[in-house]
């Protein structure tokens, strides 16, 4: 009986040790809101109207307009970020709610491909009709876009600031959830080792 408690015990500690859910600290909660800079980068092409009035007077939008600039300078920007979070995000000692953002942000930049998807087959249906939509109705999805975005950002900042999981966001948050690793993945196998269990799912592939 002591002996099973024994392993218990330490099952638990080396859970811990593997995998970081702990309390996030100031700077876990400092470092989980920088992901979510990938989709604002990637999302600026939909503020122009709201953005482009500016007349450069405003500190934050030319700091974020001095990034947006080094982002695209670099070859493949997009794709390096999303390869690096996607790499780090798979990293069990960081913790849990830095690596909840990262998934997080791959999830929202992900998202904002089906507008570019849905704007680009409008285009070319409209383009087939001879015709095109109203310059208000183009600059109203657009700006509609961008602002939800921000308010997804926005709130996912405030929330990990505060050192709160963002997994309300709909449909995303819970794809997200799916892929995180929790605790009790983990068991000891008969030589004392700690070992990663296989999951429901790729069970039940294998199985079939």
């Amino acid at each position: 009986m002591q002996k099973k408690e024994e392993e218990a015990a330490a099952l638990a500690q080396a859970r811990l040790d593997i995998l970081n859910d702990r309390e996030p600290t100031v700077s876990d909660r400092a470092f989980s809101i920088l992901p979510y800079l990938f989709p604002l980068l990637d999302g600026l092409q939909y503020g122009r109207f709201l953005l482009g009035g500016e007349d450069g007077s405003n500190p934050f939008i030319a700091a974020l307009a001095i990034i947006y600039t080094l982002y695209r300078n670099v070859p493949f920007s997009g794709l390096i970020a999303f390869f690096a979070l996607n790499f780090l995000s798979n990293n069990p000692s960081i913790n849990r709610l830095v690596r909840f953002n990262m998934q997080q942000a791959i999830f929202v930049d992900i998202a904002l491909f089906f507008p570019s998807l849905v704007t680009g087959l409008l285009g070319i249906v409209l383009g087939g009709m001879k015709t095109e939509l109203p310059a208000a109705v183009v600059q109203l999805g657009t700006d509609g876009i961008f602002v939800t975005l921000l308010l997804a950002l926005g709130y996912c900042t405030v929330s990990s600031v505060l050192g709160v999981t963002p997994d309300k966001l709909p449909i995303i948050s819970n794809a997200v959830e799916k892929r995180m690793p929790s605790v009790d993945m983990f068991e000891i196998d008969s030589d004392g080792n700690i070992l990663m269990k296989e999951r429901e799912e790729e069970k039940k592939d294998g199985d079939k």
